[in-house]
């Protein structure tokens, strides 16, 4: 850190527009970065007073003269404590893997979100912040899942899927809210896959990781010198997705007269690439996702009202992860076998003591933290289980059990609770207590009602009366 008290970024980049992007990005949150255009001049720039004042780099997967996993070698050998960062336009569960073995901090995938690159160097270098499992690793372990298979039997986790798996079959635009993590993606390719475009294809924009002055002509397309540095013609999202469905995601960062722009795609099924004379019909599906409450963005002047309502014809909005953590064990599991399918990786079980461990922590970055905290486990593991050794900061974290609360040992022993009071400590109905345990029941069954009519000890006809007779619409 700088003598000002100003935090000090090293950027290993090649790039010129990459440079200036995390450059611009850093500097909203009061980072001063310093360039290097190669791996050479990066370890020569560490012995100098701003490299010896460092608080952090991020490098590009590929830097000349060296890779990325060797660069992070080179440089955890001088500075073992210097937070790393790696930066690459590629996916790959391998790519990642070797990196961490290597000594990475974290993974971020280009184009970076700049709430995402900056979450990454807060975690890294905050004051109090935890190291290890609880930084924000962006590499995702893909295949979409479908509605059966997307994990949880929390009530009001599946009536959340419930209500976009009925909206999956209607044309109609869907809003998903959530926090950061919670899986909001994972609920978009779930309301694809069930739908009747689910042949076509499914493009996903994350908005808050385009450039305002670029935004009109990623989701539109452009002409060929339709302005300064238009030098060949582009297809718009919009087009790509012609057909099928655009996934909107963080929705809530679109600038103002983007805004514009899209009610009246929504409003006409017609979309005009900028410098082009041509109108061209469209026929796409809309999912938007937001990571804030756009009910208040609107109020607050930073989110048209009329957009709002035409993009929110159908609301899912998915709980945090803190809110079901008796889901977190079998999450657990389904997410280490997914991790055992990827480059590199074998697979492994988990004690009840890690679980309890994870059950025990807030999960501020929910779903997506746990995944990235089990990732990081299973590349250090050494052993056939995970166990609580396996999350030191994890642990350090963890939240204290209220009085009152389930502790971890009853999720694990005895799974998901239901609630048996009302807030003001008088019994609940009968009537709605036998609702949450069939909504449970069809959470826990994946929707397979002759095991949810067996488990529970009743015929199929009977089963399906007491979803009328008690209201029960919102499972999926």
């Amino acid at each position: 850190m700088a003598q000002d008290g100003t935090r000090i970024l090293m950027l290993i980049d090649d790039e010129p527009a990459q440079r200036r992007l995390v450059g611009a990005i850093a500097s909203r949150a009061g980072w001063r970065t310093i360039f290097a255009p190669d791996a050479d001049s990066a370890i020569a720039m560490l012995a100098t007073p701003e490299g010896l004042a460092l608080d952090a780099i991020v490098l590009d997967h590929w830097v000349p003269g060296f890779d990325g996993a060797a660069l992070i070698a080179a440089i955890r050998e001088r500075r073992p404590a210097l937070p790393i960062l790696m930066l690459t336009a590629h996916t790959s569960v391998a790519i990642a893997v070797d990196a961490m073995r290597a000594g990475a901090t974290d993974f971020l995938v280009k184009p970076i979100a700049p709430d995402r690159l900056l979450t990454a160097l807060d975690a890294a270098v905050g004051s109090g912040a935890s190291g290890g499992e609880l930084r924000p690793l962006s590499e995702k372990i893909s295949a979409p899942l479908a509605f059966d298979e997307i994990v949880g039997s929390v009530p009001r986790f599946r009536a959340a899927l419930a209500i976009a798996a009925k909206a999956a079959r209607a044309r109609v635009p869907v809003l998903i809210e959530g926090e950061s993590g919670v899986g909001k993606e994972v609920v978009a390719d779930a309301i694809h896959a069930a739908s009747p475009r689910a042949k076509n294809p499914l493009i996903a924009v994350n908005c808050g990781a385009i450039p305002q002055n670029l935004v009109e002509s990623e989701l539109f397309g452009h002409e060929r010198g339709a302005f300064t540095g238009a030098f060949d013609r582009k297809i718009g999202r919009f087009q790509e997705a012609d057909g099928g469905t655009l996934f909107l995601d963080e929705v809530g960062e679109l600038p103002l007269d983007a805004q514009v722009k899209l009610l009246r795609v929504l409003q006409s099924g017609e979309i005009q690439p900028i410098g082009g004379r041509i109108i061209r019909d469209i026929d796409v599906r809309v999912i938007a996702a937001t990571n804030k409450t756009l009910i208040d963005e609107v109020a607050a002047g930073r989110f048209r009202e009329d957009l709002y309502y035409r993009l929110n014809v159908v609301q899912v909005t998915i709980p945090p992860l803190r809110d079901r953590r008796a889901d977190i064990p079998a999450l657990a599991r389904h997410l280490l076998a997914r991790i055992a399918r990827q480059p590199g990786m074998r697979g492994l079980g988990i004690t009840d003591d890690a679980l309890s461990v994870l059950l025990s922590y807030a999960w501020p970055g929910n779903v997506r933290q746990l995944q990235n905290a089990l990732f990081r486990a299973s590349v250090l593991c050494e052993g056939d289980a995970l166990t609580a050794d396996d999350f030191p900061q994890i642990a350090q974290h963890a939240i204290s059990i209220q009085p009152g609360a389930q502790s971890s040992a009853s999720f694990l022993v005895g799974g998901p609770g239901v609630t048996l009071f009302e807030p003001d400590g008088n019994l609940r109905t009968l009537d709605a207590i036998e609702a949450d345990v069939i909504r449970l029941a069809i959470g826990h069954y994946r929707g397979r009602m002759t095991e949810v009519a067996r488990r529970l000890g009743i015929g199929r006809s009977t089963l399906y009366r007491k979803l009328g007779e008690l209201g029960i619409t919102d499972v999926a």
